[in-house]
């Protein structure tokens, strides 16, 4: 996982509300045991993770799409039916890696910028130009195959600068907001590549049965992002007006509520349902309107689909 930077403490999160809690003794550490025996964590620079795993020093990754593909890896889909992506060449003894979970933060776009007021205002008005970035494997393939021909000059930071020292003529650049480039003048031509952070693995080990259960920790914190569990009472005359407003995932779950003498006596039901967050407030107007009563709103820290 990486070391430090903006990915650091949204990864470290993931690990604790995953369950997998790190063990750590000081801020420098290279590795640490977490709870789980089987499971030990490496800290590396984000740009080195790919390779880690490649080379067989770890059996997982989180890092950014845009890492791994700068990396030269073969980044293969998790089996949905999509093409695998070829950032590079063929990777030997399953060394490619697969990716396995989108972890729904570090969201950015490697696009194609240039200067507002200049000539370049496609992508095949870069050919035989020079082309500043940060990235210049992915920018390579990128105009590979198109057949186009810059000059790609590899930079180490400020790369939206270049164009204005005369370094070069446009630049390929990672963006999340847009800012940094209009604050600089400059436009996006074209978008290079979507990213956000993964997990990764390498293909020989995906089947490993330790790599399935940490995936699917990693899978249960993001698809319980942005949801929430409600709990109400219900009239039964009213429960079919109530699966109306909320019918949650596959519906909601109704049990009986037992009185003193474990009987059902009150006429009433307990529901319970997942909903999206943003429906929360509109939601719990509905079910007021249509009888439900005692209404309570948890948040939901896993949700194993």
């Amino acid at each position: 996982m990486p070391n430090k930077g903006r990915l650091h403490e949204p990864t470290m999160e993931l690990l604790e509300r995953a369950g997998l809690h790190v063990e750590r003794t000081a801020d420098r550490q290279l590795y640490a045991d977490t709870v789980d025996p089987e499971v030990t964590v490496l800290f590396a620079r984000a740009a080195d993770i790919p390779e880690y795993v490649r080379d067989g020093a770890a059996d997982l990754g989180v890092t950014g799409l845009d890492q791994a593909h700068e990396s030269g890896a073969v980044v293969e889909a998790t089996g949905d039916g999509s093409e695998a992506s070829t950032a590079g060449g063929e990777d030997a003894d399953g060394a490619a890696l697969v990716d396995l979970v989108d972890l729904g933060y570090g969201r950015c776009r490697l696009v194609l910028a240039a200067p507002e007021d200049g000539d370049i205002t496609e992508i095949d008005d870069v050919d035989g130009r020079t082309v500043a970035t940060e990235f210049p494997n992915v920018t390579r393939s990128f105009f590979d195959s198109r057949g186009i021909a810059p000059d790609i000059v590899e930079v180490t930071g400020a790369t939206e600068l270049t164009p204005h020292v005369e370094m070069a003529d446009a630049i390929v650049d990672i963006t999340s907001t847009g800012t940094t480039l209009k604050v600089n003048r400059l436009a996006v031509i074209a978008d290079v590549l979507e990213s956000s952070v993964r997990l990764f693995a390498r293909a020989n080990v995906v089947d490993d049965p330790k790599v399935g259960q940490v995936a699917t920790a990693f899978e249960s914190v993001v698809a319980a992002e942005g949801k929430r569990y409600l709990m109400m009472n219900v009239p039964t005359s009213r429960l079919e007006a109530v699966k109306d407003v909320i019918p949650g995932m596959g519906g909601p779950t109704v049990m009986d509520i037992a009185g003193e003498n474990g009987e059902d006596e009150s006429g009433q039901v307990a529901v319970h349902a997942v909903v999206d967050e943003r429906r929360v407030f509109e939601v719990i107007t509905d079910l007021k309107a249509v009888g439900a009563s005692d209404i309570l709103v948890t948040e939901i820290e896993r949700l194993v689909e």
